[in-house]
Formats: C-alpha cells, sequence, structure tokens
C-alpha cells in the first residue's frame, strides 16, 4: 500500500492546507463566485435514506464529525448494499432502502484484535482484522446477502483482499499474492511478493511497487509487477533508465501507472513503461471511473480534472469556488460531491461541466466521509453515483459535572535544618516518572486521529475508510484530550535544587517547610456524544 506521507515537503503542505480543511472554519462553506445565495441553486432530496447506527458515536474535533467514541469505523458501498465495521462488530444495509440486512460479530480472533478495513465485491464483503500490535491480519470473506461468513486467509498488515467474489478471493498476504476457492479454501494460484510492497488496483490487475525495503524504505521504485486478478497471469516492467519511476505509486487507471513526487506526478504508460506526461506541484485526489479522468490537488488549491493518457486539463476548479476543493471528497459522473461540517452541515453537488453548484442538501449535522488508503473501500460506490456517510441528528445531553472536593494533606511539615548543601548531581535527581512521561495520548476515532475514515486523509476521492483516508494516512487529538506529557527535569532544575539537597538559608534555618504540594491534573472533557448517529445514503 502506498503511503502517502512519503511525498516530501510540497505533499505535506498540500495535505495539510489543501486537503484537510483547518478547524475552526466555518460550518457552512462559501458560495460559489459566481453565485452568493441559496435561491441560485436549488435545495433538493439527494438523500436516499437514513438509517441508525448502533454503538456510541461521538463528534469529533473540527472537520471529523461523527464518529465512534472508541475504535473507529470503516465502510464499503456495493453490489446492493452498504457494510460498516466497527471494533469486531460487521453490520449491513440494503442500498435501495437503508434497511438493516445482517449483523456479525467476528469470533475466534486474537483479544484485542480489531475491523482495520471493509471492501465490497460482488456477491461478497471482505473483512480485513488486524491481530494486536499490527503482529498479522486475517481477512474474512463474507456472503453479502446473508451475511455467513465462508472463509479466512492470511493477509499482509496493509494488504488483503484486492479481488473477490462468491467463488475466490485475491488477497496480500504476508509473503505472496495468491487466489484462493472460497468453496474448498484452497490455492488456485500464487504469485511470490514481498508484504510490504506498494500496490494499486485498478479492478483487473494488482500493481507492486518493486523498492528495496518495501513502501517504508523509501528507496526508488526499480520496478512493476502487474498480476492479473482472476489468471494470475504476471508480467514485469522496470523503471525506465531515460525517466526512472519517480516517486511512490500513487494510481492506476485507463492503463496508466501514476508516481507521485515531493514536486510533481508523473505518469507511465502502464504497458511498455515509459513516461507520457508529468504536472509540477500536484498531488493525486482520486479518480471519476464514469468519466474517465484522474483528479489532482494544485497547491494553488485548485481541483483539475486530468485525461490520464495525455494529462490534458479537462475540468478546472479554483480554490474559491464551491467553498473550496478542500470541501470536495468525491467526483461521480462529472459532479463533485461536497460536505459542509459542523452543526449545519450539508451536502452540495458542483457540476464540472456547468461550473457551479447546482444542488444543496441541508440538514446533515457533523458529517462524516469514510475513507480507505487503499482506494478499494470507502463511502462512494466504485460505480453509480451512491455514497454513504454518517451524521448526528441529534446531540445527548452533556453530562452533569462532578464536583470533586480535594483533601486536606494531613503530612507533617518537614523541619529544615541549617546546613551546608549537600552536594548531589542533577542528571542522578529523581526526577518525577510514570504515565505522564511515559503514557500515550486517547485513541480512538472520537479524537480525531487521522485514519482511512477521517477527513483528513490523502486523499479525498479515494479516501479515507482512513480514511480517509488515503490514509489515512492519514492525528488531531480528542477536544479536551491531554496528550502524554513528557518530564522536563531541566526546567525544574533551573528553579530547585538537586533531589535530596537543600540550600542553606539564615533567614529560615530550622523553620519548617510546608509539604510540597502537586500540581492539579486538569480533568479531560469527552467529546460530545451523539444521541442519534445515522448512515445516510446520498445520491450524487
Amino acid at each position: 500500500m502506498t503511503l502517502w506521507w512519503r511525498r516530501g515537503v510540497l505533499v505535506a503542505v498540500l495535505l495539510a492546507v489543501v486537503v484537510i480543511p483547518l478547524p475552526g472554519e466555518p460550518a457552512t462553506g462559501p458560495q460559489p463566485v459566481a453565485c452568493r445565495g441559496r435561491t441560485c441553486h436549488p435545495t433538493v432530496s439527494a438523500q436516499r435514506w437514513t438509517s441508525l447506527l448502533p454503538g456510541t458515536w461521538a463528534i469529533g474535533r473540527g472537520p471529523t464529525g461523527t464518529v465512534p467514541v472508541s475504535g473507529q469505523a470503516y465502510v464499503a458501498v456495493g453490489d446492493g448494499v452498504a457494510v460498516v465495521g466497527v471494533g469486531l462488530t460487521v453490520e449491513a444495509y440494503g442500498l435501495r432502502d437503508g434497511q438493516a440486512r445482517w449483523k456479525l460479530t467476528l469470533t475466534a480472533l486474537q483479544p484485542g484484535s480489531v475491523i482495520l478495513s471493509v471492501r465490497a465485491w460482488t456477491g461478497v464483503v471482505t473483512i480485513g482484522v488486524a491481530a494486536p500490535a499490527g503482529s498479522g491480519r486475517t481477512e474474512i470473506v463474507i456472503d453479502n446477502v446473508t451475511g455467513v461468513e465462508l472463509r479466512r486467509y492470511p493477509a499482509a498488515l496493509f494488504g488483503g483482499a484486492v479481488y473477490a467474489s462468491a467463488s475466490a478471493a485475491t488477497v496480500i498476504g504476508p509473503a505472496a499474492v495468491t487466489s484462493y476457492d472460497n468453496s474448498t479454501g484452497k490455492v488456485r494460484w500464487r504469485r511470490p511478493a514481498d508484504a510490504g510492497l506498494a500496490w494499486r488496483s485498478d479492478g483487473t490487475s494488482v500493481y507492486l511497487a518493486d523498492s528495496p525495503g518495501g513502501s517504508l524504505g523509501g528507496a526508488p521504485v526499480t520496478g512493476l509487477r502487474i498480476i492479473n486478478l482472476t489468471s494470475g497471469a504476471q508480467r514485469s516492467l522496470s523503471s525506465p533508465a531515460a525517466f526512472p519511476f519517480a516517486g511512490s505509486l500513487a494510481a492506476v487507471a485507463d492503463d496508466v501507472a501514476l508516481f507521485s513526487s515531493a514536486d510533481r506526478i508523473t505518469a507511465y504508460n502502464a504497458s511498455t513503461g515509459g513516461m507520457m506526461w508529468s504536472m509540477r506541484a500536484v498531488v493525486p485526489e482520486g479518480a471519476d471511473p464514469v468519466q474517465h479522468l484522474l483528479y489532482l490537488t494544485s497547491a494553488t488549491g485548485a481541483l483539475l480534472g486530468v485525461d490520464p493518457r495525455t494529462g490534458a486539463v479537462r475540468h478546472s476548479v479554483s480554490g474559491a469556488t464551491a467553498g473550496g476543493s478542500a470541501g470536495i471528497y468525491v467526483v461521480r459522473g462529472g459532479v463533485a460531491l461536497g460536505l459542509d461540517n459542523g452543526a449545519s452541515g450539508e451536502a452540495w453537488g458542483y457540476s464540472l461541466a456547468a461550473g457551479r453548484v447546482t444542488w444543496t442538501a441541508p440538514g446533515l449535522p457533523w458529517p462524516h466521509y469514510f475513507a480507505d488508503v487503499s482506494g478499494v473501500g470507502g463511502s462512494a460506490a466504485q460505480s453509480g453515483s451512491t455514497v454513504v456517510i454518517a451524521a448526528c441528528q441529534r446531540l445527548a445531553p452533556p453530562p452533569a459535572a462532578t464536583p470533586t472536593a480535594t483533601p486536606a494533606s494531613t503530612s507533617p511539615p518537614t523541619p529544615t535544618m541549617s546546613s551546608p548543601a549537600t552536594t548531589g548531581s542533577a542528571a542522578t535527581g529523581s526526577a518525577a516518572t510514570g504515565s505522564a512521561a511515559t503514557g500515550s495520548a486517547a485513541t480512538g476515532s472520537a479524537s480525531g486521529q487521522g485514519t482511512p475514515s477521517a477527513k483528513a486523509t490523502p486523499s479525498r476521492p479515494a479516501r479515507a475508510n482512513a480514511a480517509a483516508s488515503r490514509p489515512a494516512a492519514h492525528s488531531a487529538a480528542a477536544p479536551g484530550a491531554s496528550a502524554a506529557r513528557s518530564a522536563t527535569p531541566s526546567a525544574t532544575r533551573a528553579t530547585q535544587p538537586a533531589s535530596g539537597t537543600t540550600a542553606a538559608s539564615p533567614s529560615t534555618a530550622g523553620t519548617p517547610t510546608p509539604p510540597a504540594t502537586a500540581s492539579p491534573t486538569p480533568a479531560l472533557t469527552p467529546p460530545p456524544t451523539c444521541a442519534s448517529p445515522v448512515l445516510v445514503a446520498l445520491s450524487i
């Protein structure tokens, strides 16, 4: 899997400025330059259905929106169902009416295992489950009509299913790309491949980027291995000598492999390996499979629809138009879906051909778009115009404040005797240690962590379920959450003597010294709880 944060300084800037709407922005985005009033684009019923979500959900910081209180949620849409996975629970909804189809709690897994991907295919859904501490992954195949588990296969942590049907599943595993027969569980074919290789799929083949150390190694990509997802036929492309593969594998579309580096993207012919075109100061944002266009974000914030074969710009949306491209998440059939966050959240459709917002759908408080950093899965179906998001129809009342009495210290005063200061090394003084220095920040989707499901992911159109989150990739602390604090003995030593020493003072010799009083630790403020979390299906 390509990890987008390897793109370098330019990419980091673009992701922070362009992809991630900043906390504190207005809840409703600005109107397009050519249209400043709601009357110039109609309010429409883009919602197909709304269904209550199980479990406890909360409101994350800034654009995070409605997320589970604990853990992260992953979503996939396709073949008539929308599937939500949280913790170890999977629930499917009918894509036509939003009715709950089935619910399955995954069992016989290591304690501490959690779902980290949900992907929808024809006839089945596949659920990636990570073992504790990322020590492994299991890919579980489930019938999308009955919710019956069919098979389990070993998978690479950042791999998993890249193709599946009722009869077979192709999985990127710990040491190979393997196709299995779902009826018997037997191997149909296997192609060796390191688990850490970056990969992308175009629905027909999976593309593996060969580089020393894999996607985390930072070494140049030396070649591509292209494996047909059904037959297992494999071919290889070497990095061209004249124009080597530049950066990391970012996307594949229409027989074009797109590489992203710190200062540009470069397109290569996926059949010959030859360079086709390049463009500076842009990052990939996803694709519109209906119109066969790639979408890129420029350093100026513009969203560009590009012909993958030629690099010609077919659509261009300025950063100031339609509330800024930072609010646009996915493009289908030439219509971009935008979301405004906050209590007055709404969805809006921007026609790239007409160059204006053509409809708005209000009444979506604290919307959340799910992302998958692999580009497989997430809020948007790979085909069709259906997108599902989470929203909060009603907040729960805030919990009543509980006053906490601080008992007076009962320790007797400690007399301080007049004597020369004892010698000692500040380096060996007993600086306070414990969870404040070594503990970790609170985790969970409500904290607004960058995930395949959060909005703050490397890609809007492909995110992703972070997720996001392209990835996510894809971390803000929970409202009021306290990040891990490090002990700073040096700051203490500037104002206090070394541990175990007491400076002599004629004026205070023999005077009782009150015991040291620890500074009170501020209480953590939990995120607002949502009393009515819903899954909403939109048609764009």
